[in-house]
């Protein structure tokens, strides 16, 4: 379940009450009159079944509630109620399956936004992963794909394509853009350091590297797999399974695969760099294409039960 939390202005009440009063799905209904102060309005709260919101959010927003009152969403954990119960059964299709654009368009917008946290966690997992590289190890390697933040903006990209908005797009495009611009930039000068300090070297980066050396030789697999990983990506995005993201972030060569590219440059390696370089355009291509596909495939389907549920 969701809670809704509302501030509706007084001469929008009466539309409000009775979409909340007839929709399927909707639990719990109580009203404060005169409880909220600024915006000033009515306070209205109520519970809705996770797959009856996105339309029940829709309608509010084209009342303008949005730009009159307010408009909250939060996560129930605990609900124990026979109304919710109902409400639920009521409500068309499985909670787990439901799609709520606005929830994930406000996730995927905090996630793809170029801020310095975001551009500091990429530079630090391209320099862990660039360690990675050089010293052979795949135990660094998972854990800078683990540190990398690049599957926000990646996801933010997919939901503005799909929902055909160009400023989030372009707000996504931006992060990744210069986002890795300056993450490998950096670990250019960082590798220089390194190896001015001894501790990375041109030969142990040209050598035979036998736990490591997929990330700059890609093949088909590179693309199947970053294909699935935006399928799954996606899915635990819109389902609220965001446990599942930490898998996604180890089954990708993105992060890695600019941190090698960033050491050949380094070292005048520019076969390495070359195939890195791919290995960084298949994984962001799969992710993106994936990502398409499974919000098309998922808000189709959606419509589909919805459609027979109501019929």
């Amino acid at each position: 379940m969701l809670q809704l939390r509302l501030i509706v202005p007084p001469d929008l009440r009466e539309q409000v009450l009775k979409r909340l009063d007839t929709r399927v799905g909707v639990a719990h209904l109580a009203v404060l009159p005169g409880g909220a102060v600024r915006p000033a309005g009515d306070l209205v709260l109520c519970d809705v079944a996770r797959e009856a919101a996105d339309e029940l959010l829709g309608e509010l927003r084209g009342l303008g509630l949005a730009e009159r009152g307010a408009i909250s969403v939060d996560e129930v954990g605990l609900t124990l109620s026979r109304a919710a119960d109902e409400a639920e059964r009521a409500a068309p299709g499985e909670g787990v399956d439901a799609l709520v654009w606005e929830e994930v368009s406000e996730v995927v917008q905090e996630e793809s936004t170029l801020s310095g946290v975001f551009l500091a966690l990429l530079t630090v997992a391209t320099m862990l992963a660039a360690c990675g590289a050089v010293l052979d190890s795949a135990i660094l390697i998972v854990g800078a794909m683990a540190v990398g933040p690049e599957f926000g903006p990646l996801a933010g990209l997919c939901v503005a394509v799909v929902r055909r908005r160009a400023r989030p797009a372009v707000r996504s495009l931006l992060a990744l853009a210069v986002g890795f611009t300056v993450a490998m930039a950096l670990t250019v000068g960082f590798s220089l350091l390194m190896d001015a300090l001894g501790l990375f070297s041109d030969a142990r980066f040209a050598a035979a590297r036998p736990n490591t050396s997929f990330i700059w030789q890609p093949d088909a697999m590179s693309f199947v797999v970053a294909f699935l990983a935006g399928v799954a990506g996606l899915l635990s995005l819109t389902s609220a399974k965001a446990s599942a993201l930490v898998g996604v972030a180890i089954s990708v060569t993105t992060v890695p695969a600019a941190a090698n590219a960033a050491v050949a440059v380094a070292y005048g390696e520019y076969a390495q760099g070359w195939g890195s370089a791919v290995q960084l355009a298949l994984n962001l291509l799969g992710i993106v294409l994936a990502g398409v596909l499974t919000l098309l495939v998922q808000h189709g389907a959606w419509h589909l039960v919805r459609r027979r549920r109501t019929r």
